[in-house]
C-alpha cells in the first residue's frame, strides 16, 4: 500500500521536474548553503520549537540530498531503492499514528530549510498537512533599503511578539495594517487564545483562496486575506459557515485580480467623446424611414437616473461638501427629466457613509456618489455588496474591480494661479497653506511652486498645513514674512467672511486675487450621460479589466482658474496663454529641469512625469520651505483619510 502511494508522490515529482526543466528552472530543492554566500548576515536567533508551515518549506541546509526531491519535495528515487521503503514506512506512520517526531531546519527570508528529516517534509506535503513540528534557527540578514529585506524586517518583528509565521506580504507596511484590522495594538503580545483563533480564520480562508485558483494570482495569500479583512473586517469572521466566506471570496474576486494585475489603476484623463448620443449608434447608418420621422416628431421617453450624494458634513459646515453641492445643482438643472438627486450628509466617518449608502441602495439609487476620501473604506465594501449600482468614490488611484474613482488635476490650476503669485508677490515671499497629505495633494503645492519659479526664480514658498495638530499656519505664514498666501479654494456659506484662494494679507482678513475652482456639476453630467446612453461598460479601461480612476484636467472643465479685476489684465493674459498650452497638451508642467529641495533632478533627461508618479509624488520642489508632515503630527481628521488611503495596498499604476 506504501509503495503504491510512493510511486503515485513519485509521479507528482517527475511531472514537477519537467514543468521546471521547461521553464528552465532548477528542478531540485533549494539550497541554503548556495543562497548564504549571496546574501550579507548579522548574525543568528534560536526560536526553538516551533510550529513550520509546509508551504514555507523550499529545501535543504546543505546540498547532501537535494537530488532525491523534486523542487516540490516530492520523491525522484526509484521504487525499488533504499530512500523508497524508508519513505514508504514513513508514510504508513503518518497514517497511522501521525509523525510526531520536530524536524531541524534554518529559517532564512521567512522559508525553511531542513537539516534533518527531509523524508518527514515530503511525507506531511504529500498528504496534505499544513505544518509540522520543527527546531528552528534564523539566520538574520543585514537590514537594507530593498522592499524584501524591509518587509521581512517588519517580519521579524510581527513575529517576536505575535509567534505566527503562517502569513507573509508582499508589500510594505502590511504587517502593521493587519495589526490595525485585528484591533491589536501595534506591539502588544499574542496570547494562545489570539493564535489559535487568527490560525483557525486563516486556515478557512486559505482552504478557499486555493480552491478558487489563488495560487495562479500573483499574491501571497497573505495579501489576500489583508484585502477580505479591508472589505468584510475581522469581527465574527470565525462565526461565519464556509458557504458564506465561499460567497464573500466570490464578490471580493475582481478586486483581488485587479490587486494582482500589472497595470491595475487606468487614469482615464480626458471625458469620452460623447455628446449624449451612443458613439455605436453614431457608426451605424440610421435608416430614413416613417418611423425614424415620427421618432423626431414625438420623442421617445428618456430613461431617469436616481443619484445618490453622501456628503462629509454639511454645505453649511464644510466648503469641499459645498462645492460638490453645487455641482449636484448644475446637475438638476442640467438634465431636468433624466435625473432625480437624493442627499446624504452630515456623515463623519467610515461607518456612518456605509448606513448612508445602504440608505441610498433601498432608495432607489442606481448611481452614488461618495464625495470624500474618509468614505473610500465604505464605498469599497457597498460596491461588493451591490455589484449593480454604480457607486464612485472622489480619491485619487485606488485598486478595486469594483469601485471607480474621480478626482481632478488641480495641480494644472494650482500652477497657474502659482504663476500669477511670482508675478504680483513684492518680495518673492509667498505662502501656501496646504490642507490634508492625500494622494495628489503634493503634486498641487510642487506645480504652485513651479508656477512662482516661471515668472520668479529667486521666490519661495513657505508652506504650512492645517491639519497639523495646534497649527495656526496663517500666523505662521505671516511671521515668515509673506505678502501672498494660497489657501482654501471655497469656504462652506456659514464661514465668517474671509479670503481664500491667493489673497494679500491685511488686517484680520485680506484682498481675493485668484483662486482655482471645481466645476463638479460637468463631471456629474458627463459621468451619468454615459449611464444613460449605455456606455458606462463599453470603455477600453474597462474591457481591459484595470480599475479605473476619472482624472479630468482643465481642457474638461472640471476645473479652472478665476480671477479678480484687481489683477492686471497684461498678467492675466499670460496666464490664459499658458493655459491654452496646457490644454492643448503643448507645456507639460511636470517635464524640463524640475529639482527637489535636496538638488536631486527628478525628470531626467527632461521627460515629462507620468501620472502615477504625480499622483504618488513624496518630494517637495527646490524652491520649497517646508516638509511634508509626519502621521503622528496630523490631527484626527486628516488620519482618518490617510487610514482610508491604506485600504488597498501601493503599487504603480498604468496610463
Amino acid at each position: 500500500m506504501a509503495i503504491v502511494e510512493y510511486s503515485k508522490a513519485r509521479k507528482l515529482a517527475q511531472k514537477a521536474y519537467r514543468q521546471d526543466m521547461e521553464a528552465r528552472r532548477n528542478p531540485y530543492l533549494q539550497v541554503l548553503d548556495e543562497i548564504l554566500p549571496l546574501w550579507e548576515t548579522v548574525g543568528e536567533s534560536d526560536l526553538g520549537l516551533v510550529e513550520i508551515p509546509l508551504s514555507r518549506i523550499v529545501g535543504t541546509k546543505t546540498a547532501g540530498r537535494t537530488r532525491a526531491f523534486a523542487g516540490d519535495f516530492m520523491p525522484l528515487l526509484p521504487e525499488d531503492s533504499e530512500f523508497a521503503k524508508k519513505w514508504s514506512l514513513l508514510y504508513r506512520a503518518q497514517i497511522g499514528e501521525g509523525i510526531w517526531e520536530p524536524v531541524v531546519a534554518c529559517e532564512f527570508m521567512n522559508y525553511y530549510y531542513i537539516i534533518e528529516g527531509n523524508k518527514r517534509v515530503s511525507v506531511m506535503k504529500f498528504s496534505g498537512a499544513v505544518s509540522l513540528p520543527g527546531y528552528v534557527t534564523r539566520i538574520i540578514p543585514a537590514p537594507g533599503d530593498s522592499p524584501e529585506l524591509k518587509i521581512y524586517y517588519e517580519y521579524m518583528d510581527f513575529y517576536s511578539h505575535s509567534r505566527i509565521n503562517t502569513i507573509y506580504f508582499s508589500r510594505e507596511g502590511s504587517f502593521t495594517r493587519l495589526c490595525r484590522l485585528l484591533g491589536k495594538e501595534e506591539g502588544a503580545v499574542w496570547d494562545d487564545d489570539d493564535r489559535r483563533t487568527f490560525t483557525s480564520a486563516l486556515l478557512r480562508f486559505t482552504k478557499i483562496y486555493q480552491e478558487k485558483g489563488g495560487k495562479k494570482l500573483p499574491l501571497t495569500v497573505g495579501d489576500a486575506f489583508l484585502l477580505y479583512l479591508n472589505i468584510y473586517g475581522w469581527n465574527g469572521m470565525l462565526e461565519k459557515s464556509m458557504d458564506e466566506l465561499r460567497r464573500e471570496i466570490t464578490l471580493l474576486w475582481p478586486d483581488l485580480e485587479t490587486l494582482s494585475s500589472a497595470g491595475s489603476v487606468r487614469f482615464v484623463t480626458q471625458p469620452a467623446d460623447d455628446d449624449g448620443e451612443s458613439i455605436f449608434r453614431k457608426l451605424i447608418p440610421q435608416p430614413a424611414d416613417s418611423s425614424a420621422l415620427i421618432g423626431k416628431l414625438i420623442p421617445a421617453a428618456r430613461p431617469r437616473l436616481t443619484v445618490g450624494f453622501v456628503h462629509y458634513g454639511t454645505i453649511y459646515t464644510s466648503g469641499w461638501t459645498y462645492a460638490h453641492d453645487l455641482g449636484r445643482l448644475y446637475l438638476e438643472d442640467s438634465m431636468d427629466g433624466q435625473v432625480i438627486t437624493k442627499i446624504y450628509d452630515g456623515m463623519k466617518n467610515s461607518q456612518d457613509s456605509l448606513a448612508a449608502i445602504e440608505q441610498a441602495v433601498s432608495d432607489g439609487c442606481q448611481v452614488i456618489f461618495t464625495t470624500s476620501a474618509r468614505f473610500l473604506e465604505s464605498s469599497i465594501r457597498a460596491c461588493v455588496r451591490h455589484p449593480d449600482v454604480k457607486i464612485l468614490n472622489c480619491s485619487l488611484n485606488t485598486y478595486s474591480g469594483h469601485l471607480r474613482t474621480y478626482y481632478g488635476r488641480l495641480y494644472e490650476a494650482k500652477f497657474l494661479v502659482g504663476m500669477l503669485a511670482g508675478i504680483l508677490s513684492d518680495n518673492g515671499r509667498i505662502g501656501y497653506i496646504a490642507d490634508f497629505p492625500f494622494l495628489g495633494s503634493t503634486a498641487s503645492i510642487n506645480a504652485f511652486a513651479l508656477g512662482v519659479q516661471m515668472v520668479c526664480p529667486e521666490a519661495r514658498v513657505f508652506l504650512a498645513w492645517s491639519c497639523e495638530k495646534g497649527e495656526e499656519p496663517e500666523k505662521r505664514l505671516l511671521e515668515a514674512g509673506v505678502d501672498l498666501i494660497s489657501g482654501a479654494d471655497m469656504l462652506a456659506p456659514s464661514n465668517s467672511p474671509r479670503p481664500y484662494g491667493l489673497y494679500r494679507p491685511k488686517g484680520e482678513g485680506g484682498v481675493n486675487l485668484a483662486s482655482s475652482i471645481w466645476h463638479w456639476g460637468k463631471f456629474y453630467q458627463r459621468i451619468l450621460q454615459t449611464v444613460l446612453n449605455g456606455n458606462w461598460n463599453r470603455t477600453a479601461s474597462e474591457i481591459s479589466g484595470d480599475s479605473i480612476n476619472y482624472w479630468w484636467g482643465i481642457s474638461s472643465g472640471l476645473i479652472d482658474v478665476i480671477v479678480s479685476k484687481s489683477v492686471p489684465a497684461r498678467s492675466v493674459q499670460l496666464m490664459e496663454m499658458v493655459k491654452k498650452q496646457i490644454v492643448n497638451e503643448s507645456f507639460q508642467i511636470f517635464s524640463g529641469d524640475i529639482r527637489d529641495q535636496r538638488n536631486v533632478l527628478r525628470t531626467p533627461g527632461g521627460v515629462p512625469l507620468s501620472p502615477p508618479q504625480i499622483v504618488r509624488m513624496d518630494w517637495l520642489a527646490a524652491n520649497v520651505v517646508g516638509r511634508l508632515p509626519e502621521p503622528e503630527e496630523l490631527s484626527e481628521g486628516a488620519a482618518q483619510i490617510m487610514k482610508a488611503q491604506e485600504i488597498f495596498p501601493e503599487k504603480g499604476g498604468a496610463l
